[in-house]
C-alpha cells in the first residue's frame, strides 16, 4: 500500500510540475519568442524603406489626396506597422499578410481578400488577445474616437474607432465586408476592421472593431497628431 501511495504521489507531482511548465510556457516564453519575432519583423521593415529610392519615400503629394494603390503584399511578410495609443505609447505591432496560424505568431496579420491599407474598402487586421506577445490583450478598452495608425513607410494612416467592440461569432464573416455587416456603415468608404478572440482566453466568440480612415500625411511630414505626446 505504501508503495502505491508513494507512487501515485510521485506521478501527481510529476503531472503537476509539467502542468506548471507548460503553463509558464503559454503564457510567458511564447510571449518572449514573440516580442522577439515582432521586433525582428519592424526591423527588416525600417530596412526596407531606408533602402527605398528618395523618390519612392517622399512623393510631395497633398496630404489630403488619396494614397496610390500599393504593390501586392507578399504573403506572411510584414508590410506595415500599427500603433493604437489608447493600448500605451510604446505599443506598436508589426502587420503580415494573411492570418495563418503562423503568421500570427509574428505580429498581427491581413486578411487577404480585404481591401489595401488606406483603400476603399474594408482593410481588416486580426490579432491574438492572449498569447504570443498578447497584443490585442486590451482590445476592450477601445472606445469612439480613439486613434489607429498605420504606416506603409511612406504615408501615415489615421483611422478612428466608431463604437465600443463588438462581440460575434467566429462564423459572422460578414463583419469583414467591404461595407461591414452590423457596423452601422451605410456606403462604401475607406474602413478598417480588428478582429480577435472572445472570451480572454478562449475562442468560441470574437471581438470586433471598425474604424473609419480619418486622415491620411506623408511621413516626412512627421509623426501624426495622435501620435505626438
Amino acid at each position: 500500500m505504501r508503495v502505491i501511495v508513494r507512487t501515485v504521489s510521485e506521478l501527481c507531482v510529476t503531472i503537476g510540475t509539467v502542468i506548471v511548465l507548460f503553463v509558464v510556457y503559454v503564457l510567458f516564453w511564447t510571449g518572449v519568442k514573440a516580442d522577439r519575432a515582432m521586433d525582428s519583423q519592424i526591423d527588416q521593415l525600417q530596412d526596407q524603406w531606408a533602402r527605398r529610392p528618395v523618390a519612392a519615400q517622399g512623393s510631395g503629394r497633398d496630404a489630403d489626396a488619396a494614397p496610390p494603390e500599393p504593390a501586392a503584399y507578399p504573403d506572411g511578410k510584414p508590410f506595415a506597422v500599427m500603433y493604437i495609443p489608447r493600448f500605451g505609447f510604446t505599443w506598436n505591432k508589426p502587420v503580415l499578410q494573411g492570418t495563418a496560424t503562423n503568421t500570427l505568431k509574428k505580429g498581427l496579420g491581413h486578411y487577404a481578400r480585404t481591401a489595401k491599407l488606406g483603400q476603399k474598402g474594408n482593410f481588416a487586421v486580426a490579432g491574438h488577445r492572449r498569447t504570443y506577445g498578447d497584443p490585442f490583450k486590451d482590445f476592450p478598452e477601445l472606445r469612439p474616437g480613439d486613434a489607429v495608425v498605420l504606416t506603409d513607410g511612406t504615408t501615415w494612416f489615421t483611422y478612428r474607432i466608431d463604437k465600443k467592440p463588438y462581440r460575434t461569432l467566429p462564423a459572422d464573416i460578414g463583419v469583414i465586408d467591404p461595407v461591414p455587416r452590423k457596423s452601422g456603415y451605410r456606403e462604401p468608404g475607406r474602413y478598417l476592421t480588428l478582429t480577435t478572440c472572445e472570451p480572454e482566453w478562449g475562442h468560441s466568440h470574437r471581438l470586433i472593431a471598425w474604424a473609419h480612415l480619418d486622415a491620411t500625411q506623408p511621413v516626412e511630414a512627421g509623426k501624426p497628431e495622435a501620435l505626438r505626446r
